[in-house]
């Protein structure tokens, strides 16, 4: 099953010949290389010849003798078109050795477009950004949301049932092909971890405990949502008989980030506009995932669907804080250019007493930015004071305004 992801399309035709290195990252099997398929297509479709077209997949038997930077250059230069557009496709490029230096030479030719992938964010971190800085835009790409599950599915109805599906069938692309299998889903989830602690993790990182490592995350998973900072999770584990420092579960904690299986949400101070530095939080990047390392114990749906709506404000480009406001706290801070806006998550707000602890953090906020309350509850959309409440999956599938 081949999902149409219109989003990140619009994003690299929007780039088109733009002289730009075009970056698209994002945790393994989230659907890079069939986004640079998708997109190779409509290159076709849209007045590009086969021969302008080089793509190259660096986890592919075939090509690795190209992850030598030097043979690489000398077979992309043989391949350029004269006089035309040549558009390069280079997936999983983390493989080759130096390959900025790659990169970078082609930049500076004429007629030579570049799109790239890559499974980790050090690439762009340390080793792209030092050569390149400035001369390329990232397109950060997540496993599919709650409208591209729905859209799949081939109808917008039933969405109770299909959030359900979404959350455990996964939301890993492929995860599609095994609905209604979950041991075959779960043994899919299991081997794309092992392959990012193998690839991504132990040889990158040099880390030598990846029992150790897998218990780090299965932490964060298990404590999505709550307040988390280094000492905590290492005293935890220690007490639990798995001794561990501080600066080893930050190693790790860094290591899980660039692999992109968990994003972390760092504290804003909304009235003094400060960032603070401690008791962040960490979202995992697919809830099968975290099913798959805990089983099915301690559900917490409210903090899984905080974790689904910060995941989505991600795919709809803001930066996303969580909110502090004296002693307060507001879910989360989406700032995008000069917007903001402020969201509380929770299950239900039927009860009263829920429902103005909900509103009092975004009652004491003094600004006109919009303030949100998503919640399950299937009740037409209300206002207090400006603030609207209204169904967290009409939210996800973009029905409000």
């Amino acid at each position: 099953m081949r999902i149409t992801r219109t989003e990140y399309l619009n994003k690299l035709i929007a780039f088109k010949d733009k002289q730009l290195i075009k970056v698209v990252t994002g945790i393994r099997r989230c659907g890079k290389s069939v986004l640079m398929e998708m997109y190779q297509d409509w290159l076709l479709q849209n007045g590009v010849e086969q021969d302008q077209i080089i793509a190259i997949n660096f986890e592919d038997m075939d090509f690795e003798e190209l992850t030598d930077y030097r043979k690489l250059y000398a077979y992309l230069k043989d391949r350029l078109v004269p006089e035309k557009m040549t558009y390069i496709f280079l997936d999983e490029i983390q493989h080759v050795t130096d390959f900025p230096k790659v990169i970078d030479s082609l930049y500076i030719k004429k007629n030579v477009d570049i799109y790239v992938t890559g499974s980790n964010a050090y690439m762009l971190s340390s080793e792209i950004a030092t050569l390149i800085s400035g001369r390329y835009v990232q397109i950060e790409m997540l496993p599919l949301s709650f409208k591209e599950y729905m859209q799949s599915t081939g109808s917008m109805e039933d969405r109770g049932i299909k959030y359900t599906e979404y959350l455990e069938n996964s939301s890993f692309p492929y995860a599609l092909e095994l609905k209604g299998h979950p041991n075959e889903i779960r043994d899919y989830l299991d081997g794309i971890f092992n392959t990012i602690v193998v690839k991504d993790i132990l040889t990158r990182r040099k880390i030598l405990d990846p029992l150790m490592l897998k218990s780090v995350l299965r932490y964060v998973c298990d404590n999505i949502g709550s307040p988390l900072s280094s000492k905590k999770i290492a005293d935890t584990l220690t007490s639990e008989g798995r001794k561990v420092d501080v600066k080893t579960v930050e190693r790790y904690l860094d290591a899980l980030i660039e692999s992109y299986i968990i994003y972390p949400a760092q504290r804003y101070n909304v009235k003094g506009k400060q960032y603070l530095k401690t008791l962040g939080k960490y979202y995992v990047v697919d809830i099968g995932m975290r099913f798959m390392l805990l089983g099915k114990r301690n559900t917490d749906a409210g903090h899984i669907l905080e974790n689904v709506i910060y995941l989505e404000l991600l795919r709809r480009g803001y930066d996303v804080y969580v909110g502090k406001v004296d002693s307060f706290e507001v879910d989360f801070v989406a700032m995008n250019g000069n917007s903001t806006f402020y969201y509380q998550v929770a299950l239900s707000v039927r009860d009263a007493d829920t429902l103005q602890r909900e509103l009092r953090p975004l009652l004491s906020i003094r600004d006109h930015y919009p303030k949100y309350i998503l919640t399950m509850d299937d009740d037409p959309e209300e206002q207090y004071d400006g603030i609207r409440r209204i169904n967290a999956r009409d939210w996800l599938l973009g029905l409000t305004d």
